[in-house]
């Protein structure tokens, strides 16, 4: 059963469904919940950039002034989740790192990292609505990661796991079960491939080892070779409240190229996508 969870504050959209969603899990589950903002002071202090000369006193008014806004955005975000939470605990935690390393060190402590889609995390920039730092959540980071994109919450609907046999997808869906994350919600596990008969077997093996976790999971099975589009679809037509999902291989290796399967499914979801690697 899932006891602590992780979630990034920043002021966009999907950060604040985000830290939404943290604080229901939080308050379903029991888990120990902590909230996080990322002051980033490696760019916002930028000991190593070159300034012409007679421009040092610049750059530190305006090196002062970018750390003072950082710290009333961290103290706004927290404000926000108090009045969020209500009576569910959280921990506050202040990250002063980058981004990346940040998130990284503290998720190691955490079952679950919880992050808005669309999250800047200060000064980071998210021009196609993915954050950068997601990439390097998935490579790199030792817990699963619970992608949450801006827009209303999907209130009736139950999960659907996306499975094809990979050994991503296996920890996906073991992960998925031992964390307690389907609650009482009805399970979809959808597996896509070139025959029927071979779909079949995949989806009824994910949802066979469900069931046997105590997840009320059934099975759907279609053949072709765009298992994307067929998640994208079925997640919407359920709809979907959490969509389930090992990060895709490429040739082997664990990739997240742009453009890649994963980077897709996790750009268009419309909603929260549980994801390991």
């Amino acid at each position: 059963m899932i006891r602590s969870i992780l979630v990034a504050l920043d002021d966009t959209d999907g950060a604040q469904r985000a830290r939404d969603f943290a604080i229901d899990l939080a308050h379903r589950t029991g888990a120990a919940l902590t909230a996080a903002t990322v002051l980033d002071w490696p760019h916002v202090r930028d000991a190593h950039e070159a300034v012409p000369a007679g421009a040092a006193a610049f750059k530190e008014r305006r090196d002062a002034a970018r750390a003072k806004r950082a710290e009333e955005e961290a103290e706004a975000a927290f404000a926000a989740c108090t009045a969020a939470a209500g009576d569910t605990a959280f921990t506050r935690l202040r990250l002063t790192d980058a981004p990346e390393p940040a998130l990284l060190a503290a998720g190691a402590a955490h079952d679950l990292i919880v992050i808005g889609r669309d999250s800047t995390l200060g000064l980071e920039e998210c021009p196609d609505g993915l954050a950068p730092v997601i990439e390097a959540l998935l490579h790199d980071g030792a817990r699963p990661l619970l992608v949450v994109p801006p827009g209303p919450p999907v209130e009736a609907g139950g999960v659907l796991v996306g499975y094809d046999g990979s050994i991503p997808a296996m920890r996906a869906i073991q992960l998925f079960a031992l964390l307690g994350l389907a609650g009482e919600l009805p399970v979809t596990v959808l597996s896509v491939a070139e025959t029927r008969a071979e779909a079949t077997r995949l989806a009824e093996e994910a949802a066979g080892y469900l069931r046997a976790h105590g997840v009320a999971a059934q099975s759907l099975a279609l053949d072709g070779a765009r298992p994307v589009d067929a998640l994208l679809t079925e997640a919407a037509a359920m709809p979907a409240r959490l969509l389930v999902m090992g990060s895709f291989e490429t040739t082997g290796l664990r990739t997240l190229f742009t453009g890649s399967a994963t980077r897709r499914l996790l750009h268009a979801a419309p909603c929260p996508v549980f994801v390991a690697h």
